[in-house]
């Protein structure tokens, strides 16, 4: 009969601390680098910034129609105003007229 005696490799010990390092460096990859991770936090946060200033300048431009709209209100309507609007938005002139239009962006 016989036996086949082979030496032990040492790379069967090192199996499971090989293993445990590869599973730590994916988790650390991709809680700094990937989808969810740190990398991605900080552009969270300037977009969030981003948006913020974007918020305000609509918030702005909001009150400035909202008062535009009470001047309007109330039967109150302001003669100078009422022209603007309709020369601005029927294109009417007088003969001896000249009107420069700006427009705001």
């Amino acid at each position: 009969m016989a036996t086949r005696q082979r030496r032990n490799s040492n790379l069967h010990r090192l199996f499971i601390p090989i293993f445990c390092l590869t599973l730590c460096a994916y988790f650390y990859y991709h809680s700094m680098i990937g989808k969810y991770g740190l990398g991605s936090h900080q552009q969270t946060k300037e977009r969030s910034l981003e948006l913020q200033f974007k918020l305000a300048s609509l918030q702005k431009q909001r009150e400035e129609l909202e008062n535009r709209v009470l001047l309007l209100k109330n039967g109150s309507i302001e003669r100078d105003m009422l022209d603007e609007q309709v020369r601005y938005n029927l294109n009417l002139l007088h003969r001896d007229e000249i009107v420069i239009m700006r427009y705001k962006d």
